[in-house]
């Protein structure tokens, strides 16, 4: 037992002051992060649209994530990260609240579309922002914290939201725009006269900086972005497939589909410090994004295999493990691959990755679900992700091959 506090202890310690309050803003923000987890339900289920209107709406929702995280990281390397932390958490907060009124295809459509651009501004800036106040030695762990923070909102949000949405959808549209106000004013109190000093990133020699002056001349880092893109494909059915999934087949309530999405954030927010504690020092990164990869793709095998609720939670552990074991290093790679005047595009264009897996992700699956079936949805989505895992083993081994034979010349020249 001792080992284990001292493990918990040795994992949190050391990290900056600042880096503790970015997680705590993170808290506040996204334990009101109720209305992602239940929009596919909200839209068939409230509105009475179909499943493949479902999807629609929320792929418009994930075009603008994908405008708003690219945005972001531009404007974060022109204006400041602080700046558009504050835009996207007050006028974020402010467009999901306005959510509720708009009842119509085409009008929840837009309105999405504009509230996803706002909220999605964050995530560039929260990351660069991580950056400037971690100190070196704690860089991978202050990410880490980061996302704790976010899985523990994630944790408590669906949960509590879950409860709400079986009295009234509109709770869930306030209370979401409220936390994100909330949070929004906390961090201008906070971090309004606190200079912004970049931290000097320790030059980890499994992570290679790039010489590009723009991310999108280098093909090493765009091949990775878009196997991110794939994982996320994956990853995201938590918001779309999985919801419908947990409705239609297994005819849970909307309470039960929140504990069991916010069960995904518990097991993260319990296991990941110390999880990036023991290893990151361990192994490479690369290797822990295939290992995490693979653990995606057997968590949803197993649904098909064994459909029962016992193996939805255990299938939910799975993911969550794939998760803690990819996802901080894949962010901690974006990071470093820039330097310090383009650290903002990279970062963006991976968030990118990301935005542009939310608008094929919902789309595509609900296309499945209509044509065929949740069983073929699941066939498709974990081939599709081992083969991902193959591809992030080959791309890393192509280019550390690269690496050694310019080193070689160099050497002989």
């Amino acid at each position: 037992m001792k080992k284990i506090v001292t493990l918990y202890k040795n994992a949190y310690g050391g990290l900056s002051q600042p880096a503790w309050m970015l997680a705590i803003i993170q808290l506040i923000n996204r334990s009101g992060a109720m209305v992602l987890p239940f929009l596919s339900v909200y839209i068939t289920s409230d509105l009475g649209l179909d499943v493949q209107h479902a999807g629609i709406i929320l792929s418009c929702f994930g075009a603008g994530s994908m405008i708003g995280s690219y945005t972001g990281g531009i404007l974060t390397d022109k204006i400041g990260a602080f700046k558009v932390q504050i835009i996207s958490l007050v006028g974020g907060g402010a467009m999901i609240i306005l959510l509720m009124f708009l009842k119509t295809f085409i009008l929840l459509s837009a309105g999405l579309f504009f509230a996803a651009i706002l909220t999605d501004m964050l995530r560039p800036a929260n990351t660069s922002s991580v950056s400037m106040y971690s100190k070196p030695e704690n860089f991978t762990r202050s990410f880490s914290l980061n996302r704790m923070a976010l899985n523990l909102g994630f944790a408590l949000g669906p949960a509590f939201g879950g409860f709400l949405a079986a009295y009234s959808y509109n709770l869930l549209f306030i209370i979401d725009g409220c936390t994100c106000i909330i949070a929004g004013i906390v961090f201008y109190f906070y971090f309004r006269n606190r200079k912004q000093n970049p931290q000097p990133i320790t030059k980890d020699k499994e992570m290679i900086t790039s010489n590009h002056k723009s991310p999108w001349h280098d093909s090493y880092f765009l091949g990775f972005a878009v196997l991110c893109g794939f994982f996320a494909i994956a990853f995201l059915q938590i918001f779309s497939g999985l919801p419908l999934y947990y409705r239609s087949v297994f005819q849970m309530h909307e309470s039960m589909i929140g504990l069991l999405i916010g069960f995904n954030g518990f097991i993260v927010f319990l296991f990941e410090m110390i999880l990036v504690y023991s290893i990151e020092k361990k192994f490479r990164p690369t290797t822990l994004i295939v290992f995490g990869t693979f653990l995606l793709a057997v968590s949803f095998m197993l649904i098909n295999i064994f459909p029962t609720i016992a193996m939805l939670f255990i299938a939910m552990a799975i993911l969550s493990f794939a998760e803690m074991f990819a996802m901080p290093f894949m962010v901690s790679f974006a990071v470093h691959r820039g330097s310090d005047k383009t650290r903002g595009n990279y970062v963006g264009i991976y968030t990118l990755a990301w935005s542009m897996a939310f608008i094929i992700s919902p789309y595509l699956s609900t296309l499945i679900i209509s044509r065929w079936n949740y069983n073929i949805l699941w066939w498709i989505v974990s081939a599709s992700t081992l083969i991902t895992a193959i591809l992030f083993f080959l791309i890393d081994k192509r280019e550390r091959k690269r690496i050694t034979l310019n080193a070689d010349k160099i050497y002989l020249n």
